[in-house]
Order: C-alpha cells, then structure tokens, then sequence
C-alpha cells in the first residue's frame, strides 16, 4: 500500500509539473505574440525620409565674390535675387578648361538688359565676370567718369578701397592662405554698405561711376587719340568759405539756369558754326555766346594736354619696359563670362557683347 501510494504521490508530483511547465510555455508563447504585434504596430509607423543635400561646387560662389564694379547700390539686391549659374566659368579652371593652370585676374560688372522672363520683357541687371589672364595685375586704378561728370578721374582703387586679392576655393578654405600659391584674384571691395548714410552723395556716386581701369601701351598706335570733349555750360558754382560762410563764387541769379550738354570735336567741329546752331535750336542764350566759345576753347586746350602728356608718358613707359614686360602684355587675354540659362534664370544668350568698358575695350572671346 505504502509503495502504492509513493507511486501515486510521484505521479501527481510529475503531472503537476507538467501542467506548470505547459503553462509556462504557454504564457511565454502569449507575450511573443504580444511583443510581435507591439513591435509590428512600432514599425508600422511611417519613418522620416533621409534629407540629401547637394554638394557645393569648389568655384560655386567666384562669380559672387568679384565685386561688381560700377554697379549702383541699391542694384545689389536685385542682381543676387536670381541663383545665377555661372559653371561656365568654373568648368573653365578645370583641367583642360581655357583657364586651367594660369594666373588670372577677374572683376565684376553689371549689364542692364531687356529680356523675357515668365512671359514678361523685364529689364534684368545681369552680372558679368570679366577674366584677365596675365602674370601681373592688369591694372591698380579705377576710371571714374559718366556723361554726368564734367572730367575724368583716374584713381588708385585703394582710394575707392578696391584691391586684389586671392580668392580661396571651398577646398582650401580651412588652409592658411600665405601658404596657398593662389592663381586666381578676384577685384575686392571693402567698402560697408551699412556706412553709405553716412557718406555725402558726391562720394557715393563716385561709386556707382567707376570703371576698372587699363592702359595697354603697345596698342596706343592702333588707336587713335579722342578729339572729342564733353561740355557741360555753364559749370556748377562752387560754393567758397567767406568768414565761416558759405557763399556763390558768382552773382546769384534768381531764375533756374539751364545747361547745355554737348560733345565738341575740335577735328570735326568748326566752334562758330557749332556754336550758332546751339543758339538756333534754342539750347543756348545769345548772350551767352561769347562765354560759351571761351568755355570750349579751355576744355579742348585741357584735353589736348592730356594727350599730349599721355604720349609722353606712353613713350617714357616704352623706353624703360623690359622684353618680359612687354611680352606679358602681347599676350594679355580677357575673357567675358554671361551666366547660363537655367530654368530658374533669365535667359541672357542673346543679349551677349565683346564690349567690357572704354578702358579695356572688347573681350578675345565672349563665353
């Protein structure tokens, strides 16, 4: 009996056992299930798309950092507004591109034009970059002159704190720059536009009149000299310092003058003809003949002067230039880059010109 029941005991013992470990199995397959939903539900979540973002080209910003001479400042604005795209330019300093290997100066300018954008003729301030390859810079002076102006100036750039200065790729930015053999410069500014309230308006629109400035000495034979001068009559009064005030250097007139803007030829021009048919069309008083010729005749005496001082000069310069010099010179080459058309940009392609400015004259090729 005793064996019996010991049998009996170890059986129920076994059994329960079993049922334990069922149940244990069971509620193990229970939270897998559960797990499996929960993790399924988590994945079922939509997950945040990967952000790519395109790299920036090596030259990407070249066209941007030549500053755009003679443009006026409230333009500025208006020529970033557009994502120009200029890798005609940067495909140029790549291996096998025009520019490739060679030392290259470059500056900025803007070209007013009427193009068609979005359906609409709009009139479009388009950049330009001028590339001037030569193993010395082309030039440390700035023209500033307009139709506005009665004289031109050359000045250095320094005046109008303008300079040359290397321009650093992408790739080397995080480089010292006196360690760079830098190939490429760009024409800089420094001047603040945060500054320009407080600057009188003379100075300002100097700004707005300067040309980059270049003197091609072994071509002056192929051009000839201007016989033309600008007249502006009468001349503004300037105003001069009497005991601490401010008064006219002539006699206060009470009506409004008005002025004559002409251009005198003294080659082609014959000054009493040209002068009658002033008072004819009723652009100059008749009283004010005689003061008018005497005005002419000093302007052309002023040219004549700085042609003539330009010759000498010009000869002078000849005189002392090395053979390496003069070479350097021979082979000076500009380049004109136009940005390409892209969707998001004004299509310049046919609005594109040789012409730089009176200085530097017509670009080799026009790209």
């Amino acid at each position: 009996m005793r064996k019996g029941g010991k049998r009996k005991s170890t059986s129920q013992k076994q059994e329960t056992e079993v049922k334990a470990s069922s149940s244990s199995q069971e509620n193990q397959k229970e939270n897998h299930k559960l797990a499996s939903k929960a993790k399924r539900a988590k994945s079922s979540k939509p997950q945040p798309q990967p952000e790519y973002f395109e790299d920036k080209r090596n030259l990407e910003d070249l066209w941007k950092a030549a500053f755009p001479v003679g443009t006026e400042w409230d333009q500025l604005d208006s020529v970033y507004q557009f994502n120009w795209n200029f890798s005609n330019l940067e495909e140029a300093f790549e291996e096998g591109g025009k520019l490739y290997g060679k030392k290259v100066y470059l500056f900025g300018c803007t070209e007013p034009q009427l193009v068609r954008y979005k359906g609409e003729n709009k009139v479009i301030c388009i950049p330009v970059v001028v590339a001037v390859v030569s193993p010395f810079p082309p030039s440390d002076k700035i023209g500033i002159n307009s139709v506005q102006r009665e004289a031109e100036e050359i000045v250095p750039m320094k005046q109008m704190k303008m300079d040359w200065v290397p321009y650093i790729p992408l790739e080397n930015r995080d480089s010292q720059v006196d360690r760079l053999q830098s190939q490429m410069f760009i024409l800089s500014c420094t001047q603040r536009r945060v500054a320009l309230k407080q600057m009188n308006i003379d100075r300002l629109k100097k700004y707005e009149y300067c040309l980059p400035y270049f003197y091609q000495p072994l071509k002056e034979d192929e051009l000839e000299q201007s016989t033309e001068v600008q007249i502006i009559f009468p001349a503004e009064q300037k105003p001069v310092s009497v005991d601490g005030v401010f008064v006219l250097r002539f006699k206060a007139q009470t009506k409004a003058v008005s002025r004559v803007f002409c251009e005198f030829d003294w080659e082609l021009d014959e000054l009493d003809e040209f002068t009658d048919q002033l008072i004819e069309a009723d652009e100059l008083d008749k009283d004010k003949k005689d003061a008018f010729k005497e005005f002419v005749k000093e302007k052309v005496r002023e040219a004549k002067k700085v042609n003539r001082q330009a010759r000498e000069a010009r000869k002078k310069a000849l005189e002392e230039m090395s053979e390496e010099t003069k070479a350097a010179f021979e082979n000076m080459r500009f380049s004109k880059f136009y940005p390409i058309p892209t969707p998001d940009t004004p299509d310049v392609s046919n609005v594109k010109a040789p012409f730089i400015n009176r200085y530097y004259g017509k670009a080799h090729e026009v790209l």
